[in-house]
């Protein structure tokens, strides 16, 4: 990835977080990088909602991956290219970049753009995921990504990112948004 020189950090209305979430954790660190950074939150949401039977969506996601579907999306940013910096939040699907993420980047042109993404996951790391996003916004400065464990929804464990554990994936965010070079918002 792609990691810029001293660059300016973000004003909060230069900052957009967009996130794809299933279970509320990749919410929750969208929610966390929102209290450091910026106050622009946007959820990725397709047009047609994936199945909430966790065997049905792996199916599905398994399909579509296998043909490089990508889902029509309901949400939509007309105003994109306003934004200096863009926070890509999403879980690891199929050790990849999920359906609706492919989507969102194939649809908004983040040229220009510092992208940053970040990832939940059920423990098995991020894949692909965070080379796809390099690969599809070529034209970005794209920082290293960020990456912690969420639920485990396979073994019913959903909703992972709240109490203790939230005032870790916190500190950890802290961390790394230090390390990146995106520290608090300049108002």
């Amino acid at each position: 990835m792609k990691v810029g020189s001293a660059r300016a950090t973000p004003r909060s209305d230069d900052v957009l977080i967009v996130y794809l979430t299933r279970t509320g954790n990749t919410k929750a660190v969208a929610e966390i990088i929102r209290e450091e950074v910026g106050d622009t939150m946007v959820s990725v949401e397709p047009e047609t909602p994936y199945p909430k039977n966790y065997e049905e969506i792996v199916s599905q996601v398994a399909r579509e991956n296998g043909r490089g579907y990508v889902p029509p999306l309901k949400t939509k940013i007309e105003n994109i290219g306003e934004y200096d910096a863009v926070f890509l939040g999403f879980p690891t699907w199929d050790m990849q970049l999920p359906p609706p993420m492919r989507s969102f980047l194939h649809e908004h042109d983040l040229s220009g753009t510092t992208v940053i993404p970040f990832n939940t996951n059920g423990g098995y790391g991020v894949g692909s995921s965070f080379r796809m996003v390099d690969e599809m916004c070529s034209e970005s400065d794209v920082l290293d990504g960020f990456s912690t464990r969420g639920g485990l929804e396979r073994d019913g464990i959903y909703l992972a990112i709240e109490g203790e554990r939230r005032k870790e994936v916190h500190d950890s965010v802290t961390t790394w948004l230090e390390r990146i070079e995106i520290g608090a918002v300049v108002e």
